[in-house]
């Protein structure tokens, strides 16, 4: 489906582009789009190499457990049909550390592995269990104390303060998560009750 919304917005772009008399600019963004588009691609697969080489040290080290133990308390109401020292629940722990530091590059090989452990551990291949549903939410909407990835643009950009922005981005964050985890949570209470 969202193949056809992409193909469609490109469609539409180049016929307003054509009758507006603005081909030229469309031909230059298209060349720019693609160089920067590579770009990209090789700063994040740096990253993504990083992160994932940092979360084969810290499963090896031990460091997950400590964050399981850590969030426990607080994904245990989330997740009660996840068992806290399985390595879904450690991973689920080390994506949401990131994404309270701000880095959702680095929150992306966490979350992916938490996922595929959290597909095994489904009895339904077609369909997302309550625990994928919950933690996608959670991945989506994340906390974030301190919004390192957004500070360091801000400062590419020459902001003198990047981080004044630092309590909107709580507020906005931690209303996002809430509004987000109650929206799943009824819906998945819901879900039960139809059974």
């Amino acid at each position: 489906m969202l193949n056809y919304v992409w193909s469609g917005l490109v469609i539409i772009s180049i016929i307003c582009s054509v009758f507006l008399g603005n081909t030229e600019d469309l031909s230059k963004a298209l060349v720019d789009s693609g160089a920067s588009s590579i770009e990209l691609i090789i700063t994040m697969a740096g990253i993504i190499c990083l992160w994932t080489g940092i979360m084969k040290i810290a499963v090896e080290s031990g460091l997950t457990s400590v964050f399981a133990k850590i969030f426990s308390p607080l994904l245990r109401p989330l997740f009660p049909n996840l068992d806290k020292n399985s390595d879904a629940y450690k991973s689920i722990s080390m994506n949401i550390s990131a994404n309270l530091l701000g880095l959702g590059n680095a929150a992306t090989p966490f979350g992916l592995k938490a996922m595929e452990q959290l597909h095994t551990l489904n009895n339904k291949c077609d369909t997302a269990s309550n625990e994928m549903i919950i933690f996608v939410v959670m991945n989506t909407a994340s906390l974030q104390l301190l919004p390192t990835t957004l500070a360091s643009l801000r400062q590419s950009y020459g902001s003198s303060a990047p981080f004044e922005i630092i309590v909107p981005v709580w507020i906005s964050s931690a209303c996002a998560l809430a509004a987000a985890l109650i929206c799943a949570c009824t819906l998945n209470c819901v879900k039960r009750k139809e059974r």
